[in-house]
């Protein structure tokens, strides 16, 4: 018999995620790190981690999901167990090749303790909108803003830099880094007028998608409501994102905050 565990973060796609399956699945979070609108039905610290496996494994755990937003913990040297000490050099040398060889190297950890690692993708596919346009209208500014967006993300997704970019009538405005897209924003929505083109040639946009090669059982992009406010508020014209591979919170909400704020809403094809 099949039973999942979701391993939440903060923000609130735990909730809809839990909100959207038939079984409530067994919550866990990583200390300092709550999700919105759930209880944990256990807490745990990185420093424990095979503790943690072998409590899921002694609760019937056999599928694994994740969801919510994570950085980066400070680790405690006093707080390891035998058993997760061993892992430190295999995780310390994941984290210093980037975001995704570290969670390749979780994945890892669960795979060989007999998990399956489940996608939200296969267990929620309704947050994965296809391709289409979703609110609004494009311009064929957008289209090509759009796709020299989708060539930026490309490029610096191949060195594990970011998953969006902000581009309007061509010129990059902002890429997305450690920070995330919400700061990335935040940045474009300090430039001054002399750095941005003339808006009534086009606005621009925020572009999301999937790095290449990117394991996303672990890490998908995602977006909400609340990015298309902050992509208002940096002055874009609309947000556009890889369809099928970036988690929508909300999709109803998107459309009807698109159609508020005067922004278009896009479901790009690969």
């Amino acid at each position: 018999m099949t039973r999942l565990a979701l391993i939440a973060g903060t923000g609130t796609l735990p909730a809809t995620v839990i909100a959207a399956l038939d079984t409530r699945p067994l919550v866990c979070v990583l200390d300092g790190f709550a999700p919105t609108d759930v209880t944990p039905d256990l807490t745990f610290r990185l420093e424990r981690l095979m503790p943690l496996l072998r409590a899921l494994s002694d609760q019937g755990v056999t599928d694994v999901a994740f969801a919510g937003a994570v950085q980066r913990p400070r680790l405690d040297p006093a707080l390891f167990d035998p058993a997760t000490a061993q892992l430190v050099p295999r995780l310390l040398s994941a984290m210093q090749s980037g975001d995704d060889a570290t969670l390749r190297a979780v994945i890892g950890i669960f795979e060989e303790e007999g998990f399956t690692i489940r996608g939200l993708g296969t267990l929620v596919p309704a947050l994965l909108p296809g391709p289409g346009l979703l609110a609004g209208s494009l311009t064929p500014q957008d289209e090509a803003d759009a796709t020299r967006a989708a060539a930026i993300v490309t490029a610096l997704g191949a060195v594990d830099v970011g998953q969006g970019a902000c581009v309007a009538q061509g010129l990059c405005l902002a890429v997305e880094a450690l920070p995330g897209t919400d700061a990335m924003l935040a940045q474009v929505a300090t430039l001054p007028a002399t750095l941005r083109p003339n808006p009534s040639q086009g606005r621009g946009l925020l572009y999301k998608a999937a790095k290449p090669g990117q394991d996303t059982r672990i890490d998908q992009p995602t977006i909400g409501p609340h990015t298309l406010r902050a992509a208002a508020a940096a002055g874009l014209g609309g947000v556009a994102f890889q369809a099928g591979a970036v988690l929508c919170l909300d999709l109803p909400a998107m459309q009807a905050e698109a159609a508020t704020l005067g922004l278009f809403l896009w479901a790009r094809p690969c």
